[in-house]
């Protein structure tokens, strides 16, 4: 299931899911990518660790839902497959998860394969789709989820890229409206809070590359889940969600990371 025909792949211009690829150290980027990376390297060494402290979150996230009850999920910005992916870690917790993946990049379709391999008990499955069109993503992922049980919505490092202009509080919100009581919401979000200057470098640098970048404060990120129950500690720092549900990311502890997690919870 991939929902739409083919798509041009584009690689003229970076994208945040193969940028985010090569901070990670992936091989599924280009060089104009490869380019935008550098710069942010440059701008702050520590990136990388961002990385892949905030893939750290998305494991702990899904452990501590899957621990909760959740059965279903549905993960938007998905991203290049990174092992362990969000089904390999529900799935250890709970085999029959059921897990629907949804993208923009072509590049992320090319590797869909690499996702769709979970227990004989569960499911998964991709969808290509752009989370500006929530609709056409929730009706793709009704032909895999049952929406009358919870189900979670992963939005991890994804919202910093939809700007206030774009309606990214009223995306989220739509979403979420579609989903049954007991669902939650996962977000995690690059944020100025602790660095202005360097960050506005960071949102000029990411715009020159054709990419708009939305750091927000701790409330605006807040914002997202006004009509949820916060599972607590409510919008922390990433590294401070849960650290007992992961091992910690080598080099986290040497200076703030600048993003925020939470989960929250509809009722």
């Amino acid at each position: 299931m991939t929902g739409q025909g083919p798509l041009k792949l584009d690689t003229s211009k970076p994208h945040p899911a193969r940028t985010y690829d090569w901070f990670l150290g992936g091989k599924d980027n280009y060089p104009v990518d490869e380019e935008l990376g550098r710069k942010m390297l440059a701008l702050d060494p520590r990136t990388p660790v961002m990385a892949k402290v905030n893939r750290a979150f998305m494991h702990r996230a899904t452990r501590w839902l899957a621990e909760n009850g959740i059965r279903q999920f549905l993960d938007i910005g998905t991203g290049i497959p990174t092992e362990p992916n969000l089904h390999q870690i529900a799935q250890q917790v709970a085999p029959d998860a059921r897990v629907v993946y949804c993208d923009n990049d072509p590049i992320v379709l090319a590797h869909a394969a690499a996702l769709l391999r979970g227990t004989p008990e569960g499911v998964t499955e991709y969808v290509q789709g752009d989370v500006r069109e929530p609709d056409a993503i929730v009706e793709r992922a009704k032909e895999v989820l049952d929406f009358n049980r919870p189900v979670a919505l992963s939005l991890v490092a994804l919202l910093h890229f939809v700007t206030d202009e774009d309606g990214a509080y009223d995306l989220v919100e739509r979403l979420m409206s579609q989903l049954p009581p007991g669902s939650c919401l996962t977000v995690s979000h690059a944020t100025a809070d602790f660095a202005p200057e360097k960050s506005k470098t960071a949102v000029e640098t990411y715009r020159a590359g054709g990419i708009n970048l939305a750091l927000r404060s701790r409330d605006e990120v807040g914002r997202f889940f006004r009509n949820l129950e916060l599972v607590d500690p409510g919008v922390s720092l990433v590294t401070d969600w849960h650290p007992e549900l992961g091992e910690p990311v080598p080099g986290q502890d040497d200076d703030v990371i600048p993003g925020y997690g939470a989960v929250g919870r509809k009722v």
